[in-house]
């Protein structure tokens, strides 16, 4: 039975069916499948911006299939926009009003299933998290990535901006380089052009089944883009029609497949929290453990920008997901696909392209996966390092910490040259209920690599841009605000990082550490609105910053009560 009969059928209903009915449905809709579309398109994230023409083709393949659509809007916050000053912290809370606002219109208009339009590093999973906790059909549809700006010969990307900053300040680029490179990287609408966040949530999102094999890595200016929306209107409605559900597909073996090709691209570190929240909505028992074990296993394939020179482009002409996916066929668990076929089929079914960027297992840029999961003294809870983009010679790094409460006042030292070569950077009191969002922090990490700076490491309760590059830890747990390690560090502690030993140490006798504990007091922070109830309710990094669960029900965070 479809669930939108309960707004539709028998003769308590014809209030419900005579306000459809002034939406222009007809007498013979009424039988038909209802399909929600969560469409966050807006003209402010260059990534949505094709977002609206891509629904007309979801649309169009809903009716085909003889479903009727209705969509409804989702918000989406820009994350290069908000970068850099206060309007970050509004970032990873957005993902849980994402998740709220698709339950509730999905649950209010009982729809017999949805598809997922969206892009960007919080819309597709805050909408991948409200397919777990609703559980009816659902399909996403990723808006595909901008093509590579270009200057000079060079292919650009948004991380040439950012980095460019950091040169001015250092005297290395003059004022109108940087906005020439400006005027030049961003040519139009996508995501940004590498495997940052929004990119690798696609790529995750197509390893777990959830989107259409191809759809990833397709640009949003290609014509497949279009094929693939009217392919998904169409899937949505036979994923209502056969009950096939996320539940179904968003299972333990399929997100531990996710991790497997978030390792083979070295994508970014935000998906260790966004894949723990998925799980969570999915109640799937899903820890730093699996990507410490997968990451371990799974080689690094792809030398993805910004830890290498390959955009999306690069990949969606390899081949894209699926050729990746047949690459790492010796590695994956077999599950189903809203395609219709397993995973394995769709790995068997797949080639990379001769010429491609795709690497053998057997020949891999690196032999361990592109992130990795640390754990020592100053993080117990853990702490995420995209090893990808780490130059070997830091790998193993000890040095002095310079210690700021809060990215405006690092920021301000890293351009005043107040840094020095062999400095670990601290930057604390950003974590999840202590900024309170886990601002990104590709503002300094930019900075630095722009300065030229070859040994300076920084690390943050905080979190990094899928764009960040170089020895830059973070989702250290406990965070600063939680009364962590991290809270603990004084100006000129030695702190030590081995990513071969996956460790992350502060060099203070641990009593010494008690003594400074029992003389702690957290930072506070006038707070109001969205923020403040965000602070209150958020759980620790480690859990991947899902809201705490009432009083009653079991804890899975780390964050003390």
């Amino acid at each position: 039975m479809m669930r939108s009969t309960k707004v539709k059928e028998g003769y308590q209903r014809a209030p419900n069916r005579a306000l459809l009915r002034a939406l222009g449905v007809t007498d013979r809709e009424m039988d038909l499948p209802f399909i929600g579309i969560a469409n966050a398109w807006n003209d402010i994230v260059p990534g949505h911006q094709n977002l609206r023409t891509l629904a007309a083709k979801v649309r169009e393949g809903i009716a085909a299939a003889g479903g009727v659509p209705f969509e409804f809007g989702v918000i989406g916050i820009c994350d290069g926009i908000a970068m850099g000053h206060e309007g970050m912290r509004y970032s990873l809370p957005s993902r849980e009003t994402i998740a709220d606002s698709v339950e509730l219109m999905v649950e209010a208009h009982a729809f017999d299933g949805v598809v997922l339009l969206g892009t960007c590093d919080k819309i597709v999973p805050g909408m991948l998290m409200a397919a777990a906790r609703c559980n009816i059909p659902s399909i996403v549809v990723t808006g595909g990535a901008m093509l590579p700006g270009f200057l000079d010969g060079k292919e650009l990307s948004l991380i040439d901006i950012f980095e460019g900053v950091g040169r001015v300040a250092a005297g290395t680029m003059s004022g109108d380089e940087l906005h020439s490179l400006e005027c030049a990287a961003m040519p139009g609408c996508g995501s940004c052009q590498g495997l940052y966040t929004a990119n690798t949530m696609a790529c995750v999102a197509e390893a777990m089944g959830m989107a259409l094999p191809g759809c990833a890595a397709t640009p949003a200016v290609d014509a497949g883009k279009l094929r693939i929306a009217r392919m998904s209107g169409e899937t949505a409605v036979s994923l209502a029609r056969e009950g096939m559900l996320p539940r179904d597909i968003i299972t333990r073996e399929s997100l531990r497949n996710a991790i497997r090709v978030d390792m083979a691209l070295g994508g970014s570190t935000n998906t260790v929290l966004h894949l723990m929240a998925i799980a969570s909505e999915a109640e799937i028992d899903l820890s730093l453990d699996s990507f410490r074990e997968i990451g371990e296993e799974v080689p690094h394939i792809c030398n993805m920008q910004p830890a290498g020179p390959h955009s999306m482009l690069d990949l969606h002409r390899s081949g894209g997901i699926p050729a990746v996916l047949h690459e790492l066929a010796p590695y994956l668990e077999d599950a189903p696909t809203v395609s219709g076929k397993s995973i394995l089929e769709v790995a068997r079914e797949a080639r990379a392209r001769e010429g491609g960027i795709i690497r053998t297992v057997k020949d891999p840029v690196n032999p361990a996966g592109g992130l990795r999961i640390l754990f020592g003294s100053l993080a117990p809870g853990g702490a995420v390092v995209k090893s990808a983009a780490v130059a070997k010679e830091m790998w193993r790094h000890t040095g002095p910490a310079r210690v700021f409460d809060g990215e405006d006042a690092a920021m301000e030292a890293i351009l005043s040259r107040e840094i020095g070569e062999g400095d670990v950077v601290v930057i604390r009191y950003e974590g999840p209920a202590g900024a309170p969002g886990m601002p990104e922090m590709l503002s300094p990490t930019s900075a630095i690599v722009g300065f030229g700076y070859r040994s300076v490491a920084l690390v943050t309760d905080g979190r990094f841009s899928g764009g960040t590059r170089g020895p830059c830890i973070g989702h250290v747990t406990p965070e600063a605000a939680a009364g962590g390690p991290i809270a603990l560090v004084r100006e000129g502690d030695r702190i030590a990082l081995d990513l071969h030993a996956r460790t992350l140490d502060i060099l203070v006798d641990p009593l010494e550490l008690e003594r400074r504990r029992r003389e702690w007091r957290p930072l506070e922070k006038p707070l109001h609105g969205v923020l403040a109830r965000y602070a209150e309710t958020v759980g620790q990094a480690d859990r991947g910053a899902v809201f705490r669960k009432p009083r009653g029900s079991r804890e899975r965070g780390t964050t003390p009560e």
